[in-house]
């Protein structure tokens, strides 16, 4: 095996290991030392694959998430509705996904605030794939003419990911599953729908 070959090996074990040790441990708990001795590496070896604990996640996220945009990709033309519709199927798609593993998405979502500057990692927010489906939706509705073509469309996609990362409370306070996340998202959507709306069909959104 060569040189590269076993640095490729090494990196997909520590993957590996960090992966079921944040979903099992969850991310705070889970040390540097036991991802190594899970993956039956050194603590170097870790640290010469990644910088910190936190591209770790990043990693495991990013692999995870392509998972979903791939599914995205098969369904999301399929979607009907208005906008406000098509964005609460998303969602909800979202939510069944990752709640399949819950703990490591809502790792996912903690180590937002944890980021610092001049790392490589990605925490949730900072994935442009999501921003761009939600992007997408919005300029097909724009061309339907139920999204306001003059609204900073920025400014939505902002609102709606920061109302899915506030719904995820309902997971770590409750446990809630994803039928329940969905319900209170649905919700917001429709509030945030206001905004977004042509005037004269707002009052048709509730």
């Amino acid at each position: 095996m060569s040189r590269t070959d076993r640095k490729e090996a090494t990196r997909r074990r520590v993957l590996d290991a960090a992966r079921e040790l944040f979903e099992t441990e969850g991310y705070d708990e889970t040390t540097v030392r036991a991802i190594a001795k899970r993956a039956e590496v050194s603590v170097g070896s870790v640290f010469t694959s990644f910088p910190t604990k936190l591209d770790i996640l990043s990693e495991v996220m990013g692999e995870r998430l392509d998972e979903l945009y791939d599914e995205l990709d098969r369904v999301g033309h399929q979607l009907r509705g208005s906008t406000a519709d098509r964005l609460r199927s998303l969602f909800a798609l979202f939510f069944a996904f990752e709640t399949r593993r819950k703990r490591l998405f809502l790792a996912h979502i903690a180590a937002t605030y944890d980021w610092r500057p001049g790392t490589d990692a990605r925490p949730f927010g900072r994935n442009e794939r999501i921003k761009q489906v939600i992007r997408d939706c919005l300029a097909r509705g724009v061309v339907a003419g139920d999204v306001d073509p003059t609204v900073d469309q920025e400014v939505v996609v902002d609102c709606l990911l920061a109302a899915y990362a506030w719904t995820y409370r309902l997971a770590a306070w409750e446990d809630a599953d994803a039928d329940a996340m969905s319900r209170a998202m649905d919700h917001q959507i429709g509030l945030l729908a206001k905004g977004f709306t042509p005037r004269a069909q707002v009052s048709a959104l509730i």
